[in-house]
């Protein structure tokens, strides 16, 4: 898809969200009510964005424990949430969808008949028909590792969930006897020790591998990146262990797209690439945020937006200098051939910080964590046991 083919910038003007929030449901399936509002505005074009390239987008919020998912509705973004307790990291590869949470990652499995089960089921027009739903499917107790990006590597069945151990500045796999398995260190970082020296974040792979990673400072000390926070950040080669780009100021979410290695120096709200031949960042774009999250489609970039405050963490971080009323959250759209912003969702109230943004390949997903009728009566089995199963149960279960 090239720039020509992109709908064109939305009114300036926002139009409210729909929130499917309130349509949540607890474990026993009663209605779950908000205790904080949770509402959003979007550029008038960015329903028809989503549609134009088929797919949703989903979002973690740490602060506000949630996930949130952004679906085209009539004309209106669909902001539905689903309540995780401090979600951050989030992969996606074929039928499968992983997401890192305070002390666990939590593996969900997408089940096309449930979707179908609960389009039945429903009054909802054609545009809200679920397309995929992701069930749960297997629980992974990390314990507090400050768990932050992560990826799938390999294909299929065979691939393998890698996450950034940030309390243990390290990479890790899931291991079936451990909370987790360490797998490579930076090379300043001599023993997996739980400190947050250099509070690793960000993870991106190359033809299929892990190859990228960035970190807010290059100290051996526990938490001592928070002391040259302003612009001690690193972007480092997995492979070679060598650090590509210093100099940046609290980097996250590298990621290799179109030839280009992008990405984003959240302290300064920009989005940019590294120069192949210098190991410079090059500034694209300066957004109005604390940019954290990462995804990309055709020539578009889907960045997170947060609205950092003046704290111990963020103190003397040039975003965080600017006036409240001058930073937002949300997710913003850019077009990297022109190097402009085409669309947004800006959220309010009770959102304020932005972790993680994947595009996923459906229109509206629905994603269950909750729903225990649904979930005691929803089976993934192998194809020769649903072989002996008559069709007419196989539709109801």
């Amino acid at each position: 898809m090239s720039s020509s083919e992109v709908p064109p910038a939305g009114n300036e003007h926002a139009v409210d969200s729909v929130s499917a929030d309130d349509n949540a449901r607890d474990g026993n399936g009663a209605e779950e009510n908000t205790a904080e509002p949770l509402r959003s505005v979007h550029t008038s074009n960015l329903p028809e964005i989503l549609e134009h390239l088929g797919c949703s987008i989903m979002v973690t919020t740490y602060q506000a424990g949630r996930l949130v998912m952004l679906r085209a509705q009539n004309g209106i973004l669909n902001t539905h949430f689903r309540s995780f307790d401090k979600p951050m990291g989030l992969a996606v590869s074929d039928n499968r969808l992983a997401v890192g949470a305070a002390n666990s990652i939590w593996e969900f499995h997408n089940l096309p008949a449930v979707g179908e089960k609960l389009n039945l089921d429903s009054d909802a027009p054609l545009t809200m028909r679920h397309d995929a739903c992701f069930l749960p499917r297997v629980t992974h107790w990390t314990g507090d590792i400050q768990i932050h990006e992560m990826a799938w590597v390999g294909q299929g069945t065979e691939a393998e969930l890698w996450f950034v151990n940030t309390r243990f500045s390290c990479l890790c796999k899931r291991s079936g006897l451990y909370n987790f398995q360490p797998i490579w260190r930076p090379s300043f970082i001599k023993n997996f020790m739980p400190g947050d020296c250099c509070h690793l974040n960000g993870l991106g792979l190359r033809d299929g591998s892990p190859r990228y990673v960035t970190a807010l400072g290059e100290t051996t000390a526990a938490r001592g990146w928070r002391e040259n926070k302003k612009d001690g950040g690193i972007l480092m080669d997995v492979e070679s262990g060598e650090v590509i780009t210093r100099g940046l100021s609290m980097p996250h979410s590298p990621r290799w797209y179109q030839g280009r290695l992008w990405v984003l120096e959240s302290g300064r709200g920009g989005l940019g690439y590294i120069d192949n031949e210098t190991g410079k960042y090059v500034q694209v774009i300066a957004l109005p945020g604390f940019t954290r999250g990462l995804a990309f489609c055709g020539p578009l970039a889907f960045i997170g937006l947060s609205q950092v405050r003046e704290t111990a963490v963020f103190g003397g971080v040039p975003i965080a200098e600017k006036q409240l009323e001058e930073r937002t959250c949300g997710v913003w759209i850019v077009n990297l051939e022109t190097a402009t912003t085409v669309a947004f969702v800006k959220f309010e109230d009770a959102v304020q910080e932005i972790f993680a943004v994947e595009v996923i390949p459906h229109r509206f997903p629905e994603l269950v964590n909750e729903e225990k009728d649904l979930l005691d009566g929803s089976f993934e089995l192998p194809d020769h046991v649903l072989a002996g199963v008559p069709p007419k149960m196989r539709s109801s279960e």
